[in-house]
């Protein structure tokens, strides 16, 4: 009987256990987006903004833009230009091409940062490609427009900034649908 009891109490201990750590496992994303948050780490951008501002004509800030694919993604992704140079409260545009090589359709999604990190509360994209998912037919091309706004509230000692996106390829989450020929 003794033993039994033992046991018992032991099972409870590991269901408890796995009860938390499946709780732990929901409160990571906002413990994260509040460490971020925090700490100015991981370079997220501010969001859409709503906002209007005047230009302020005698500062100027270089935006510098990456773009990178992730393992596993064969997309041609690329920047039109490599940089440009903005009047903070200016909205300006970007436009990133990407291509699909492959014989079959896939869907996409873009990752967005800001580096330095601590300028990244002043970016304002006002429309992006990485606010959807992409989804390109086979030898498919497309431009797809990146709208932003450097704040004009940016600390003076940043000059430069670099908007980077990394390209998943997330087609086996989100297939695709073909597009059929008439």
């Amino acid at each position: 009987m003794n033993e039994s009891l033992s046991t018992r109490r032991l099972v409870t201990r590991l269901l408890l256990v796995v009860v938390a750590m499946f709780a732990f496992g929901f409160a990571l994303v906002p413990i994260y987006e509040v460490m971020c948050q925090a700490f100015g780490i991981n370079g997220k951008t501010a969001g859409a903004y709503g906002g209007t501002q005047a230009v302020d004509e005698q500062r100027q800030v270089r935006v510098q833009f990456l773009a990178t694919n992730a393992a596993g993604m064969s997309w041609e992704f690329r920047p039109q230009a490599d940089e440009v140079t903005v009047h903070p409260g200016a909205s300006t545009q970007m436009l990133f091409v990407a291509h699909n090589p492959t014989g079959q359709p896939m869907t996409a999604q873009a990752i967005p940062s800001v580096a330095p990190s601590k300028a990244a509360a002043y970016f304002h994209k006002t429309e992006c490609f990485c606010f959807t998912q992409q989804v390109l037919q086979p030898g498919e091309r497309i431009e797809m427009p990146v709208r932003f706004i450097v704040d004009r509230d940016l600390p003076a000692d940043v000059q430069h900034l670099t908007l980077a996106y990394t390209l998943f390829d997330i087609t086996a989450r989100k297939p695709p649908v073909a597009q059929v020929s008439r």
